[in-house]
Formats: C-alpha cells, structure tokens, sequence
C-alpha cells in the first residue's frame, strides 16, 4: 500500500501564467465588429425613425431621443473597441489561456485534459473577412467556456486540430 501524503507547494515556485506571451485578436476582427455594430444600429436607427415618423406626437421628444441614441451608440462602440485591444490567447503545452475585460482583467486558463469539445464558427461578416471564432467546452456546461473570436481562418483550424489531438490522447 502506498503511503498517503500531503506536502506543503510553494506557491512561489508555481509557474506564472502573467509570463506567458499573449497573442491579440487579427487587426481585421476590430472591421468586422465595426460592421456589426453600424449594421445593428442602423436597424435601431431604422425602428427608431419609424417610431417617430408614425408617432408625431413624440416629436417633441425627439432631438432627446437622438442626442441620447448618439450618445449610447458612441459609448457602446468605444467599450467594443477597447474591449477588443484586451482580448488575447495563448496555447500552451499543457493548457489554454485567455485573457478579456475592460475594467478588470479576467484571465481563465483551462488544462487540455478537461476540454470535452471544441467547435469552430464563422459568422457572415468575418466570413468575408477570413476569420473564425474558436469555442472551446469543458464537462459540465452548456455553453462554452472560451470563445476565442478574430482568428484567421486556417490558424483556427490548425488550433481546432491541436485540441481535437489533446481530446483523443486523453481516450
């Protein structure tokens, strides 16, 4: 029988995941979102005008409706574009790393041997664009756990298979 223990870890000598080189999201991923977001709100805008046009009686409160719908739109579109500049990846041996926040930085590593399923999507705008998203399933969960958008096309592919390959080694 072997014999139990339980040794103190010196939690200094823990590799740092703050070390590791992270990778930003493709340049092109900040036009696709840009199209996203100005077909979005032209849609909005579009509601919004019929609104106006077959309600006069909220045409007093109109140039308020504006100022407030440029004022959200302009908001809106600098949070995604900053929120985009902080978002990073790496793939490591062992692990995935990735990194996203605006305000506070949240950093979620996830070990090969507990990813169940790896999926990878191209929505229509980054279609045109050559880019993918990556979503990456852990057990116990019905949505992803990682979603890694703005990667090239045949870079997320060869990473879908990197992790396909971590899934089957641990069968």
């Amino acid at each position: 029988m072997e014999n139990f223990t339980n040794e103190v870890i010196d939690i200094a000598a823990l590799p740092k995941y703050e070390t590791v080189s992270l990778t930003y999201l493709n340049s092109k991923y900040t036009t696709v979102v840009g199209i996203t977001i100005l077909i979005t709100f032209l849609i909005f805008g579009s509601g919004l005008g019929a609104v106006l046009y077959f309600n006069p009686e909220l045409l007093v409160f109109s140039t308020q409706l504006l100022i407030g719908f440029a004022v959200f739109f302009a908001v809106f579109v600098t949070l995604c574009f900053i929120s985009l500049r902080k978002k990073a990846y790496a793939f490591r041996e062992h692990d995935v790393i990735y990194q996203h926040g605006i305000i506070a930085t949240n950093t979620i590593v996830i070990p090969y041997n507990r990813v169940q399923h790896v999926a990878l999507n191209e929505g229509f705008v980054a279609r045109i664009f050559g880019l993918a998203r990556i979503d990456i399933f852990t057990a116990g969960g019905s949505s992803s756990d990682i979603a890694i958008p703005g990667i090239a096309l045949e870079q997320a592919e060869d990473i879908k298979q990197l992790l396909m390959g971590k899934i089957q080694k641990k069968l």
